[in-house]
């Protein structure tokens, strides 16, 4: 790959429901982009989503997107944070009410939940999340307990839920995304909505609610969503998806792993919205991150630009930039969305 395919490979970009189904097309050719995720809440069933789908893979091809299949993902946690619903889809309930079973029960369930996905064209779930929102904070967690999102305040009963679910997505043939690392459980502030309420005073790089993040690299999660929170015992006064002590030194070194390291939001989130638009690309990368995810399609450019200019500038980037998108492209060959030849 050129550098403008490298750069594409490592963005996500948001398609809403009300947009129409080519709305991307010509910002997938243009920019190479490597992965789409549908948001906004699509309730017309598995045949909406199914034809929009089939028409994002189809615009892979050797020209616009190096021969590599879109990443092609959904926030489908259950509860409140169900993307896709209608015919076809099972109505999923709250993490804390899956909870309420036993970890068999919960892979059984999350196979027929990641069959429903595959059928609907689906190949990536923005899912579980392994954030442990402590009882003494309860739903004065803003993104997380306010909408009982945590499977429990027990970090071990969290790390065996998050196994769980895993495993049955990938029984469904769906690859897994733990979130939000190293976890949002302990904030007050939504880093969607605001950047005030944000900072974790308490996590360390020794904690236990660590604990379902560890889980998950060891049963082989195919992607880790790191939080646009700040953590003062970490790394004083940097959100995390720009943190290198948090995504190289903490992630990637202290709990070992390799694989693909992807951003929440950074398109619209309020937490990030004082860093220029090609910075959020460019940072994330310079931690020691993968694909950059923006809700909005206009940023992809700025995003995008970023990057191919300071690969020309700085050999540096550019090697590190060559090191994510082969991590992204190891988890397409896993995928079956790229091919050896």
């Amino acid at each position: 790959m050129d550098s403008d395919e490298r750069a594409g490979q490592l963005l996500m970009v948001g398609l809403d429901s009300g947009a129409s189904r080519t709305s991307l097309d010509a910002l997938v050719a243009r920019r190479h982009l490597g992965g789409v995720i549908l948001l906004g809440g699509w309730t017309g069933g598995t045949d909406r989503v199914r034809v929009t789908t089939r028409h994002l893979a189809a615009l892979a091809s050797a020209e616009d997107t190096a021969g590599l299949g879109l990443l092609v993902a959904a926030d489908q946690e259950g509860g409140a944070v169900q993307q896709l619903r209608g015919e076809g889809f099972s109505r999923m309930p709250s993490a804390r009410v899956q909870d309420q079973g036993s970890p068999s029960g919960l892979t059984a369930d999350a196979t027929r939940w990641a069959n429903q996905l595959r059928t609907a064209g689906i190949n990536v779930n923005l899912a579980p999340v392994a954030d442990t929102v402590p009882t003494s904070i309860g739903r004065a967690n803003g993104p997380i307990g306010q909408y009982d999102r945590q499977f429990s305040s027990d970090p071990e009963r969290v790390s065996r839920m998050v196994g769980a679910f895993i495993a049955g997505m990938r029984a469904g043939g769906v690859a897994s995304t733990v979130k939000h690392f190293p976890g949002i459980g302990r904030i007050t502030g939504n880093t969607d909505v605001t950047a005030r309420g944000i900072t974790d005073r308490t996590t360390t790089v020794d904690d236990p609610y660590l604990e379902p993040f560890r889980t998950g690299i060891q049963d082989g999660v195919e992607l880790v969503m790191v939080g646009s929170a700040i953590y003062s015992r970490i790394d004083p006064g940097t959100n995390a998806v720009f943190s290198r002590p948090i995504v190289t030194d903490l992630l990637r070194d202290r709990l070992s792993y390799d694989g693909v390291v992807i951003t929440d939001d950074v398109g619209a989130a309020r937490a990030v919205a004082a860093v220029p638009v090609g910075e959020r690309a460019t940072r994330f990368i310079q931690a020691g991150g993968d694909i950059t995810l923006t809700a909005r399609p206009s940023t992809v450019p700025a995003m995008h630009d970023a990057m191919t200019r300071k690969m020309k500038q700085d050999p540096v980037f550019a090697k590190e930039v060559q090191t994510a998108a082969t991590r992204v492209v190891d988890l397409k060959l896993r995928m079956g969305l790229a091919h050896c030849r």
